[in-house]
């Protein structure tokens, strides 16, 4: 189970440091939520799987950062992308 949880947080904090990464701008153009909210969801999703180890909870940090990195990442990329 020990390397499991290290690659869902490997893979959570890519996430999370993507949504650093990307413009606040570039959110709201894709329709998406705000910069803020993305970046909360994933930090608290790094932090539950740190202190608490939960498989409940881990559940639903891998889905919060599947969702950023299959729908919110691409849509980002697409009105960020240059010309």
């Amino acid at each position: 189970m020990g390397i499991i949880t290290l690659a869902v947080l490997a893979f959570q904090v890519w996430a999370l440091v993507d949504a650093l990464m990307r413009p606040k701008d570039a959110y709201v153009a894709a329709d998406k939520l705000t910069k803020q909210a993305w970046v909360l969801i994933l930090a608290l999703s790094v932090g539950s799987t740190v202190l608490l180890g939960s498989t409940l909870l881990l559940m639903v940090s891998i889905v919060a950062a599947s969702v950023y990195i299959v729908d919110v990442k691409p849509a980002l990329v697409s009105v960020t992308r240059r010309r």
